[in-house]
């Protein structure tokens, strides 16, 4: 159930991933310059970690993209 509390409430469980996923546009060909590409599932995860703590995006934590 979507609803229920993890230990990590920001954590992107199999089932919210099934709904979120299929809204996300298709991947692009990667440019040439500019940072890596990251994953749909791992962007999410940051914006919800940054919802649900409050904190700067420039004090997100980098394994969180």
């Amino acid at each position: 159930m979507v609803g229920i509390r993890q230990s990590r409430p920001w954590g992107v469980s199999d089932e919210l991933w099934s709904l979120v996923e299929p809204l996300l546009p298709a991947p692009t060909p990667k440019p040439v310059e500019g940072r890596p590409r990251v994953p749909h599932r791992q962007a999410l995860y940051g914006i919800l970690f940054v919802l649900h703590t409050g904190i700067q995006w420039e004090y997100l934590p980098q394994e969180l993209g």
